[in-house]
């Protein structure tokens, strides 16, 4: 870089710019703001930034090549050049046979992976029939209740030729499990399958609280997960570590970045008291951030995050295999930032979204629908969400060379105050015990309700604008769009189809299953292929998170964890 002769010569060239330029027009005209923040105010953008803002900064050490160590510029040695990262659209409403239409739709438009979205019930590990899911069936995804929902889905789309994401989390292992059971049925080596599973219960406790059982089962299933998944699904990912729903609630990025790898401690720990080796499960594990609206604060948020994760493994867990260090993310698009006032110009947002997750290295793409404020994403909404991402690959040059904002004296300054900042609150939770401590004691819950609080606050007085909400408004009413609506009938003809596939199975092999899963539960043994046996004999989501109910009992918040 620059030696301590030409550092000190910048840093003087810098102080008499200032002095001769800019305090004569600071006097006249001054500047629109008395302090500039990034986009989520966690640092401070200065005036300028010269080679002495990364005069400390070590090529090898701190950046390293792509695809080498500590992959700050990525974990592929040809980045995009080599491939595309995964386009995926956040896709799954009403019943299986309207998700199965969409998917067909997505992929003949140029998708690349699926992207899977349940309905409340099914996250929660309710069937469509019950109490408890009246008025919720497909509304905020597809309803899945058994193996032939899951059939119907995927029915003409060979699964050993798509990657598969699911955002499902406590009934995680029986999502999967019908995966696996699909895969079987059209004869696909597990050893081929592809995907994701979210399967992050502690941001659940942290930010969206679709959960179901205590954190210690929960880490049970978990490690079991990581541990089947090992042996049978050696190229799906157990889990994605999702610091989305975390920015979502209304971090910042470094908080979003420390809670994220704070809880990848935690799971990471979890597994290796159970016994697993650290290289038999880490390649596996993967990340789900939130894609916002500054793209800097962004692209250094991704770089750090490669950075930590790498020095995490290796120092803190002795991590030998290179992939057990080497950090693999999927990026989805502000939800948060999408408004409901003017939405065309959620086109814009989430295209600048996308360019920064790009830009920052993302392996994996989810683009919002611009309608998404209002309703899920209609077919128009989502071809152009998906239209964007292919424009971006193909058309802006964003995806012709690694890393293209390496080097910048802002980018470079940038990624070393997140990281710094991100360590700063890892080490005070780590001095609360862990994250697990943490939620319990739910400091980790108001650092971000603070956050929030005052990110509303600066929007409602306008010291944040939000353009079409709180300043360029318009005065006319706007015209009217179609949105996707799921129906009572929609909700009628799945509870039907449930009632029918009850009908027609085998009750005896399905109470048999469940009561060896029982017994699985009360035992040690891996619950995956237990759960594996019950949806092949059609018993549903409901009757297999009932028997873990049952035997784990359920979390309650604000009681001892």
């Amino acid at each position: 870089m620059f030696d301590s002769d030409e550092l000190e010569e910048i840093r003087a060239s810098k102080e008499e710019w200032h002095e001769e330029e800019v305090e004569p027009v600071l006097e006249r005209f001054g500047e629109r703001n008395e302090t500039f923040t990034t986009d989520t105010g966690g640092q401070e953008v200065d005036r300028l930034y010269t080679p002495d803002d990364v005069g400390a900064l070590d090529y090898e050490e701190d950046l390293g090549n792509p695809g080498e160590p500590p992959y700050t510029r990525g974990v592929y040695s040809t980045g995009y050049r080599g491939r595309l990262w995964t386009m995926r659209q956040y896709a799954g409403f009403s019943t299986p046979e309207d998700t199965n239409e969409r998917y067909h739709y997505l992929l003949d438009q140029g998708q690349t992976g699926l992207s899977m979205a349940f309905d409340l019930p099914t996250q929660m590990g309710y069937d469509s029939d019950d109490e408890m899911a009246a008025g919720e069936v497909g509304k905020a995804g597809v309803a899945i209740d058994s193996l032939d929902d899951m059939e119907t889905v995927f029915d003409g789309i060979p699964l050993d030729q798509v990657s598969t994401s699911m955002t499902i989390n406590a009934p995680a292992s029986v999502l999967l499990a019908m995966y696996i059971a699909v895969g079987d049925k059209q004869g696909v080596d597990r050893e081929e399958l592809r995907g994701t599973i979210q399967n992050d219960l502690l941001k659940e406790y942290i930010a969206r609280n679709t959960y179901i059982y205590p954190p210690e089962p929960s880490m049970r299933i978990i490690t079991d997960i990581f541990e089947f998944c090992a042996a049978e699904t050696p190229k799906f990912n157990t889990i994605s570590i999702s610091g989305y729903h975390i920015r979502e609630a209304g971090s910042t990025a470094a908080q979003e970045l420390a809670f994220t790898l704070g809880n990848g401690i935690e799971y990471v720990e979890a597994a290796i008291d159970a016994g697993l080796d650290v290289d038999e499960f880490a390649p596996q594990l993967s990340f789900f951030f939130n894609g916002h609206n500054n793209i800097f604060e962004e692209v250094a948020k991704f770089r750090a995050a490669r950075r930590m994760w790498h020095d995490i493994m290796e120092e803190r867990f002795d991590a030998d295999d290179p992939k057990s260090k080497q950090l693999k993310f999927h990026t989805q698009t502000a939800g948060s930032m999408l408004t409901a006032q003017q939405i065309e110009n959620n086109v814009v947002r989430v295209a600048y979204q996308a360019l920064a997750a790009v830009l920052g290295g993302t392996q994996s793409l989810h683009t919002n629908g611009k309608d998404e404020a209002l309703s899920l994403p209609t077919e128009e909404s989502v071809r152009t969400a998906l239209r964007t991402q292919q424009i971006l690959a193909h058309e802006s040059g964003a995806a012709d060379t690694i890393d293209p904002l390496a080097g910048s004296y802002y980018v470079e300054s940038l990624t070393d105050e997140v990281e710094e900042e991100a360590y700063e609150i890892l080490d005070e939770v780590e001095s609360r015990g862990g994250m697990l401590a943490a939620v319990e004691q739910q400091w980790v819950q108001r650092q971000i309700q603070d956050t929030a609080f005052d990110r509303q606050k600066e929007i409602e007085e306008k010291e944040r604008i939000i353009v079409g909400v709180n300043e360029f408004e318009m005065e006319d009413e706007e015209p009217e769009m179609d949105v996707q609506e799921v129906t009572e009938e929609d909700e009628r003809r799945q509870i039907d189809h449930l009632e029918s596939v009850r009908e027609e199975r085998d009750d005896e092999a399905v109470d048999a299953t469940l009561e060896a899963l029982r017994d699985a539960a009360r035992g040690d043994d891996n619950l995956m292929p237990y759960i594996v046996d019950a949806v092949k004999a059609y018993a549903t989501v409901g009757e297999i998170c009932g028997v873990l109910r049952e035997e784990f009992g359920e979390y309650q918040p604000g009681s001892a964890m």
